[in-house]
C-alpha cells in the first residue's frame, strides 16, 4: 500500500510539474506560425500581479467558451524562472487552471517585452490576440465581456 502511495504521489507532482512548461518567443512564433487558422489568445501575467490574477477566470471562462472552435487561450507567466517550482506550479494548482500555463523562458526581459510588442510598456496584465491575418496588443486588464467581444471583433 505504501509503495502504491509513493506511486500516486510521484505521478500527482509529475502531473502538476507537467502543466506549466517553459517556453521562449522562437517557440511562441512557431506555434502561432503552424497554428493555420487559429486565433491564439495569449495573456502575460503573474503570480504577484493582482490585476493579471483577477482576470484569469476569464480567461478560463473563453476558453470554455471555444472549446469547439479554432481559439487557443495561452497563459504565459512572467515570473523569475527560479519562481517556476514555488511559486507559479502551486499557484496554477491550487486556482485549477485548466489553461496552457507557460513561464517565459528569456534571459533579457526588455528585448522579449519589445519583441512581442514594441509600444508594450512592460507593464501588466497584457494580452495579444493573434492569427494569421491579425496581430493585437492590449496593456490592460480585460474583463469576461471585453474577453469576448474583443475576440468577436477581429477581423
Amino acid at each position: 500500500m505504501r509503495i502504491f502511495f509513493i506511486i500516486f504521489l510521484s505521478l500527482v507532482t509529475y502531473t502538476t510539474s507537467a502543466q506549466v512548461k517553459l517556453l521562449t518567443l522562437n517557440d511562441l512564433d512557431k506555434r502561432i506560425a503552424n497554428g493555420r487558422d487559429t486565433t491564439y489568445v495569449i495573456n502575460f501575467w503573474a503570480t504577484w500581479c493582482s490585476p493579471c490574477v483577477a482576470e484569469l477566470p476569464n480567461f478560463e471562462k473563453l476558453r470554455l467558451a471555444n472549446l469547439n472552435k479554432s481559439v487557443k487561450v495561452l497563459l504565459i507567466s512572467l515570473d523569475f524562472k527560479s519562481k517556476l517550482q514555488k511559486d507559479v506550479i502551486p499557484f496554477v494548482q491550487k486556482n485549477v487552471i485548466k489553461a496552457e500555463v507557460f513561464l517565459l523562458n528569456e534571459s533579457n526581459q526588455q528585448q522579449a517585452v519589445e519583441r512581442i510588442n514594441k509600444n508594450w510598456s512592460g507593464a501588466i496584465p497584457a494580452t495579444l490576440f493573434v492569427n494569421k491575418k491579425v496581430r493585437r496588443f492590449y496593456e490592460k486588464q480585460f474583463t469576461e465581456v471585453d474577453l469576448k467581444n474583443t475576440l468577436l471583433n477581429l477581423k
